[in-house]
């Protein structure tokens, strides 16, 4: 599917898995170098800048936890960017850029904003765009962390162990997704500069400023959750080694009765008590007064 949006101008194209046909289109419409046209029919593994002499060439994946509508966690955009146009090919519904439609279209209507006269700039507040919807994945993660705090200090740490772990993974996710971006925008940085003059540098800039604030949003959210499993991990484990020491003083309490037990169960021909009127009352009385001493040593000494 196509879309098309102007702006005085400038004219921006969004392809959302295009077909062969739609990409051949396009590759006349624009110009598009053949190499560049066979990379936009499908994603692609890695993120990267290439400058051609009409237009800049650059793939971005963006972490898509909580907005995907394929069921992955990575959304690839491919930007074509033009003196006067831009066009943007993704294989997936991206909501930020749906969003950004919706207020490029209202100002191209009522021409409240002044975008810019080259098409660097419509990327420019794509990419900020973009970059404050994974500010919101990341503020879902730390919502997910403080709940998992509370829960992690109300008793439920077994359950806490996969919360964490799924938390963990969107993390990663996340991480893998922008591994790239320093370095591919570092290379825009530079290609821009010389595609739309030296001043569109700042805006780039500006972008990096972006990514890096998501960035460090990614690391405080990791050491946050390394804290937390670590704290969930400890208190487990004393409420695993509380377990096992009730169970062992269970099992020392125990032992004497279950020694006596064992002592007259052998048969052998002159075993005393046994034999007597009582003699089940006897022993049964031993058993407890032993099991009573024992738990009473054992309190004294304070492992109970």
């Amino acid at each position: 599917m196509i879309s098309r949006y102007n702006y005085k101008d400038l004219l921006w194209v969004d392809a959302e898995t295009p077909s062969h046909e739609e990409i051949r289109q396009l590759m006349a419409e624009f110009d598009i170098h053949p190499i560049v046209a066979d990379e936009l029919l499908s994603p692609s593994v890695r993120s990267k800048v290439d400058h051609y002499e009409n237009f800049i060439y650059c793939i971005l994946h963006f972490p898509a936890i909580r907005h995907s509508h394929s069921g992955g966690n990575i959304q690839e955009v491919d930007f074509v960017i033009g003196r006067k146009f831009l066009l943007t090919v993704h294989y997936d519904a991206i909501d930020p850029m749906h969003k950004f439609s919706k207020v490029f279209e209202v100002n191209s209507i009522l021409d409240h904003s002044n975008i810019g006269d080259h098409a660097g700039f419509l990327f420019f507040y794509m990419l900020r765009k973009i970059y404050a919807s994974v500010h919101h994945e990341l503020s879902a993660i730390g919502d997910l962390l403080q709940s998992a705090e509370e829960r992690v200090f109300k008793g439920e740490e077994r359950k806490m162990v996969e919360e964490l772990s799924l938390i963990n993974r969107d993390l990663i996710a996340i991480h893998r997704a922008l591994y790239w971006h320093e370095r591919v925008l570092d290379s825009l940085r530079v290609a821009s500069k010389e595609f739309f003059g030296a001043e569109f540098g700042h805006y780039i800039d500006n972008i990096l400023g972006e990514y890096h604030k998501v960035n460090r949003g990614v690391e405080e959210e990791r050491d946050i959750l390394e804290d937390l499993r670590t704290t969930n991990n400890s208190l487990l484990s004393a409420k695993t080694n509380e377990v096992m020491r009730s169970l062992t003083a269970i099992s020392v309490v125990a032992f004497p009765a279950s020694f006596l037990a064992w002592v007259f169960s052998i048969d052998a021909r002159n075993m005393p008590i046994v034999g007597d009127a009582n003699d089940f009352w006897i022993l049964l009385g031993f058993m407890g007064v032993s099991s009573l001493l024992t738990f009473l040593i054992l309190r004294a000494k304070k492992w109970l």
